[in-house]
C-alpha cells in the first residue's frame, strides 16, 4: 500500500506543479517564486536531516551539490517558470518538458555512451513530438516562451547527466543542498533585477506557493527516494509518462487554458519517444550513466 500512495504522490503531484507555477505567478515574479519556495523547502529538509543526523557531506560534496542544483534547478525549473509568465500555458510546458528522458540519453553521448540503435529512434519520435508542438497557439504567440521551454528540459537533462559524474552525498542530503543553493542564487537574482513582490498578494497565489514548496518539494521528493530504493528503476522512473497526462488535464479543466490539435499529436509521439528510450533493450535495469533518468525529478521540480 505504501509504494501506491508513493507512486500516486509522484504522478499527481508532480503532475501538478505545472498549473501550480501558473497560479503561484498570479501573486509572485518568477524566480521569486521559485527562490522562495526552495529556501523553505531546502530549509525544512534540512532542519529533518539533522534532528535524524543523516545531514553529513564533506566540502566537495557540498559544492558538487550545490552546482548541480544550480544548474538544474535556476536553469530548468527556472525558464520553465518564466517561459509560462510569457504566456505559455502549463499543459503546453508539460507537455515539451516530458521530452527530458530522451535529451538525457543523446547527452549521455558526449560521455561516450552513445545510444543504441532502437534509442536513436525512440529519440527520432520525441523529437518529432517536440517540433509539432512547435505549432501550438501558445508557442506561436509567444517564441521567447517557446525558446525557454524547450531549451530548460536540455539544460535539466545535461545536468542531471553531469552530476552522475561528481561526487554527491547520499541522495536526501544532496537534495537539501542543491534546494538550498537554488533557492538563494534564484532570490538574489531575482532581487538583482527588480522583482519584487507587491502586497496584497492573491489567496491562490499563496496557495500555490505553499503547495510548491510542501507537497512539490518536500512530499514528492520523499516519495520518490522511497521508490528508488523499493521497486524497479523503470517503475520508479514511470513518472515521465504520467505527469505531461496530469497536466493536459488539469490545464484544461482547473486552470481553463485553451490548447490546439497540436498538442494532441505531440504529446502521445514525446511520450512514445521517452518509452522507447527507456526500455530498449535494458530488461534489468538502465546503465550508470543513464541514472539521469533516475536522478531528473530529485529536486521535486
Amino acid at each position: 500500500m505504501l509504494k501506491v500512495l508513493a507512486l500516486l504522490a509522484v504522478y499527481l503531484i508532480w503532475g501538478s506543479t505545472y498549473l501550480g507555477l501558473r497560479l503561484g505567478l498570479e501573486g509572485f515574479p518568477p524566480f521569486l517564486l521559485n527562490g522562495f519556495r526552495f529556501l523553505v523547502a531546502g530549509a525544512l529538509m534540512v532542519l529533518f536531516l539533522r534532528w535524524r543526523g543523516r545531514l553529513r557531506a564533506t566540502p566537495t560534496q557540498v559544492w558538487n551539490s550545490a552546482r548541480a542544483g544550480a544548474l538544474m534547478l535556476v536553469g530548468g525549473v527556472g525558464l520553465v517558470t518564466l517561459a509560462e509568465h510569457h504566456g505559455v500555458g502549463s499543459a503546453v510546458a508539460a507537455t515539451a518538458v516530458a521530452i527530458i528522458p530522451v535529451w538525457a540519453a543523446l547527452i549521455a553521448g558526449a560521455y561516450g555512451n552513445w545510444p543504441r540503435r532502437t534509442e536513436w529512434v525512440g529519440l527520432a519520435v520525441g523529437l518529432a513530438g517536440v517540433l509539432i508542438l512547435a505549432a501550438e497557439g501558445d508557442f506561436r504567440s509567444s517564441p521567447l516562451g517557446m525558446l525557454m521551454v524547450v531549451v530548460a528540459p536540455m539544460i535539466w537533462a545535461f545536468g542531471s547527466v553531469w552530476s552522475t559524474k561528481l561526487e554527491l552525498p547520499e541522495p536526501m542530503t544532496s537534495a537539501s543542498i542543491q534546494l538550498s543553493t537554488a533557492g538563494v542564487v534564484m532570490t538574489v537574482v531575482g532581487l538583482a533585477i527588480g522583482e519584487r513582490v507587491v502586497s496584497p498578494v492573491p489567496a491562490v497565489a499563496w496557495g500555490a506557493f505553499v503547495y510548491l514548496a510542501i507537497f512539490g518539494s518536500l512530499v514528492a521528493f520523499t516519495a520518490y527516494v522511497y521508490l528508488i530504493h523499493t521497486v524497479r528503476p523503470s517503475l520508479a522512473t514511470s513518472y515521465a509518462y504520467v505527469n505531461p497526462v496530469v497536466a493536459v488535464a488539469l490545464g484544461l479543466t482547473l486552470g481553463g487554458e485553451t490548447i490546439t490539435g497540436a498538442i494532441f499529436i505531440a504529446l502521445p509521439l514525446i511520450l512514445a519517444g521517452v518509452a522507447i528510450v527507456a526500455f530498449a533493450g535494458r530488461p534489468e535495469g538502465i546503465r550508470s550513466d543513464e541514472s539521469a533518468a533516475i536522478r531528473l525529478a530529485e529536486e521535486a521540480a
